[in-house]
């Protein structure tokens, strides 16, 4: 068996150093010279993927071991409320491999490089580094401001001293209970040992510490200056590329098309949420496939070769390619530390190829660095770069990819999109009022819910049903411009209500539950809900109680108005962009119907965005059921009975539908609203909630269950829903999709609000309909039961209303 030498040999020969501690710390270790003043030695890791190329299994598998170690120590709700952060530019993507290992833990990481309108959550310094500031720019500042753990993690933790200057100025900042280091390698020396402790006893909190292996260096007196006098020593003969050494170069790299998706960031400089990880996870295989697609024909060895702070993506991407092809899959990293090459194997650093920076740094053009590419046999290198490091000394004669074409037979070239986020101005407008809170409005607690409403209460908006819809369906008015009389329920219809929401708590519980976790996993790990006024609110309010219940979470929850053809409340949305990240803004719902709403709310945002300049919200919307297959973020697609369907403001807060009129909504105002007191004697609103809460306990492992099956499904939305509206449009003569009201949820609306000509019943539905066939007897309408409806049931308008219209059948329309 032929003798593997120590890459440490060299160095510790020559200066005496001494790396004392597990049997397995050599394997992870070499040793090299530094170009620094402040440090004389560089502990190089075999297995973190930055200066020796190694299989991407294998520096994936340590990080994530550390994560899932990690997990094990915090258990699984401290898991659940952790925030990874990781260190520029080394351990970017140990980082991200360590919150991967956590589970569902958002993941930061900071940063070098400045990037314009994002503001500075936090900085520091690390002394002994080449480039010593760090910076903290994340996309949501609410990142870091969490209770939960903050992880930090770094390749090595030798003196202490980085890890602590981080805690003090975050602690500051966001004072948190426990904090947690995790190092691939501990290396401090007896007297750093205690320091860990002492500091944690002055901030008053716990600091533990997770490493894979642990040791220390001995070091002699005078290490310093011996390092530097070798260096001086060994540069003139050191095996360095440049660009005189070599034949012209011919441009000869091919690009990749990878198919990045549109808007997932390219690393966590900004945040990477467990959504991004998600998406990200489920773009690999056709990016993968594209890079092997490219590969020479033949190709034994292949080496994928990130860029500084670019690592994550391109060890996800070469660990998927090593899956797929037959060649040996390697992969390393550029870098801006300065270190000496030398050709001996008891040396870490065989060969470094020099090159000009090209990603325009903040500190001015300078060297940047890629170590044992050449002479490593590699037939191809195939370079993964962020978007703005792809200019043209990147492709200049003496930039990356001309070194890495003198060493390799072909060059391939990838580019991930630089995600910048879009900020929006956080200056408050003084027009636009706080939000409106109970009991002043609505009968709701003031930490439930927020409306982004203007009371008008003291106005008279009520209209006689009929008139109403002969008004709305001859265009003289829009149905947002007053409101139906409301429905005062008879002692049967309540004893209905009640029966039913104790039928069906603990179902939608599980589908409260199955949702928020798909919101913490896939928008944000603290999204604020904003619910669209009224059918909503209570189930904004209900997840909000599950992440408070489950996660500990204290989610921020509004309510804002959306008018079918006139749109959402820009005002609104102009006063959550002041004062939240629209990134984090999740706009929730009761259910869909044919999915209208979806269609209103995308549209909105779309004009919203174009017409202010402020970007960042996501038009998808959570609701507990999705029956019509209209949105990819639901409970269910179960079409099924909501006891909150079955009242209007009295399971609500006692708050009308909104009210959109010119001479009571000004340029400054947010839609209207009616707070109506004198019905507090029928309110159920909070007997809806707590009945449905209650269960969470019972429904917690199921509704978690159920949303991680959600999360590795399909959920594209198919629109299912729209195709019958339009199909029983045109069978029933209607002509107007808008006439058509699908799901349990809408036909009540009907039968509470409009004027309903038919009920269409799925043949055989059971106890869901039991409040549908009593509204039906109450109002005179005909319920028709039919074979293969894809809805429980679906309620009809009939077109043109006038009083004694007849319908498509020639009978009399009731009203």
């Amino acid at each position: 068996m032929k003798n593997v030498v120590w890459t440490g040999t060299w160095v510790a020969e020559r200066l005496g150093v001494e790396l004392v501690g597990d049997e397995k710390l050599s394997d992870l270790l070499g040793l090299a010279l530094r170009r620094n003043p402040r440090r004389a030695h560089l502990l190089v890791s075999n297995v973190l993927g930055k200066h020796v190329p190694q299989s991407p299994s294998v520096v994936y598998g340590h990080g994530f071991a550390l994560g899932r170690r990690v997990r094990e120590l915090l258990g699984a709700e401290g898991a659940r409320a952790a925030v990874v952060l990781g260190y520029a530019e080394t351990a970017t993507g140990l980082g991200h491999c360590v919150a991967d290992g956590v589970g569902l833990a958002p993941y930061l990481h900071s940063t070098r490089r400045p990037v314009p309108g994002v503001d500075t959550a936090g900085g520091f310094e690390e002394s002994h580094s080449h480039a010593t500031s760090h910076l903290l720019l994340p996309e949501n500042p609410a990142l870091l401001a969490g209770a939960g753990p903050l992880v930090l993690v770094d390749d090595e933790f030798s003196t202490g001293n980085t890890v602590l200057n981080t805690i003090r100025d975050l602690h500051a900042r966001y004072p948190r209970d426990r904090y947690v280091v995790v190092a691939l390698v501990d290396m401090r020396s007896a007297a750093d040992l205690g320091r860990l402790a002492e500091f944690a006893t002055e901030i008053g909190a716990r600091v533990d510490l997770v490493a894979a292996a642990r040791g220390t260096a001995n070091l002699p007196e005078g290490v310093l200056e011996k390092g530097q006098a070798l260096v001086a020593e060994h540069e003139t003969t050191e095996s360095t590329e440049t660009a005189d050494s070599r034949r012209p170069w011919h441009p000869g790299a091919a690009r990749v098309e990878l198919g990045w998706p549109r808007g997932l960031p390219d690393g966590g400089r900004h945040g990477f949420t467990p959504g991004h990880r998600i998406r990200l996870d489920a773009a690999l295989p056709a990016m993968a496939a594209r890079v092997a697609d490219a590969l020479p024909e033949g190709a034994r060895r292949v080496l994928v070769l990130g860029f500084e702070e670019l690592m994550y993506a391109p060890l996800r991407l070469a660990r998927e390619l090593e899956q797929v092809v037959s060649a040996e899959v390697r992969y390393s990293t550029t870098t801006r530390s300065p270190v000496l090459a030398l050709d001996d194997p008891g040396y870490a650093i065989r060969t470094r190829l020099v090159f000009p920076a090209h990603d325009d740094p903040d500190d001015g053009p300078g060297e940047r660095y890629a170590y044992n590419v050449a002479g490593a046999g590699f037939d191809a290198v195939v370079a993964v770069v962020d978007s703005a490091a792809d200019t043209p000394a990147l492709h200049a004669p003496d930039g990356l990819l001309a070194q890495l074409a003198e060493h390799t037979p072909s060059v391939l070239l990838a580019v991930v999109p630089s995600y910048v986020p879009a900020r929006p101005s956080t200056e408050r407008s003084s027009m636009l009022p706080e939000p409106l809170r109970g009991p002043a409005f609505s009968s709701y607690a003031p930490d439930e819910v927020g409306w982004l409403l203007q009371d008008l209460s003291d106005v008279t908006l009520e209209a006689p049903t009929e008139e109403r819809e002969e008004a709305i369906q001859s265009g003289g008015a829009h149905y947002a411009e007053s409101l139906p009389v409301e429905y005062q329920p008879s002692p049967q219809y309540q004893e209905l209500f009640h029966t039913a929401l104790g039928t069906s708590a603990a179902r939608i519980a599980q589908a409260v539950g199955a949702v928020t976790e798909l919101v913490l996993a896939e928008r944000s790990p603290h999204p604020v809900l904003v619910s669209l006024a009224r059918a909503g609110t209570p189930v904004g309010v209900l997840m909000r109680r599950w992440a408070k219940h489950r996660h500990g979470l204290d989610l921020p929850h509004y309510a804002v108005s959306i008018v079918r053809g006139r749109g959402i409340d820009a005002n609104a949305l102009r006063w959550l962009a002041a004062h939240h990240d629209p990134a984090d803004v999740v706009f929730v719902d009761g259910w869909t119907g044919k999915g209208a709403i979806t269609r209103e709310l995308t549209e909105a945002i779309r004009e919203f965005e174009s017409a202010e300049g402020i970007t960042g919200f996501d038009p998808e919307i959570a609701v507990l059921a999705d029956p019509g297959s209209c949105v990819r973020t639901y409970g269910t697609r179960e079409d099924f009975l909501i006891p909150s369907a079955c009242l209007n403001s009295t399971v609500s807060g006692l708050i009308s539908r909104t009210v959109l009129r010119s001479d009571l909504v000004g340029e400054y105002d947010f839609h209207g609203a009616k707070f109506y007191r004198e019905l507090a004697g029928s309110d159920v609103s909070v007997d809806f909630l707590d009945a449905v809460a209650a269960h969470f306990p019972d429904v917690a492992d199921a509704a978690v269950a159920q949303a991680k099956e959600l999360l590795a499904t399909d959920r594209t939305p198919t629109w299912e829903g729209w195709a019958a509206v339009e199909r029983i449009s045109e069978e029933y003569e209607i002509h107007d999709v808008n006439l058509v009201k699908p799901g349990v949820g809408e036909t009540t609306r009907v039968l509470l609000r409009r004027v309903p000509w038919k009920i269409l019943a799925r043949a055989g539905a059971g106890t869901d309909l039991d409040h549908v066939r009593l509204l039906a007897q109450q109002r005179g309408v005909p319920v028709e039961e039919v074979d293969e409806l894809p809805y429980t049931c679906v309620g009809l308008i009939h077109p043109k209303y006038t009083r004694g219209a007849t319908g498509a059948d020639g009978k009399a329309v009731t009203v």
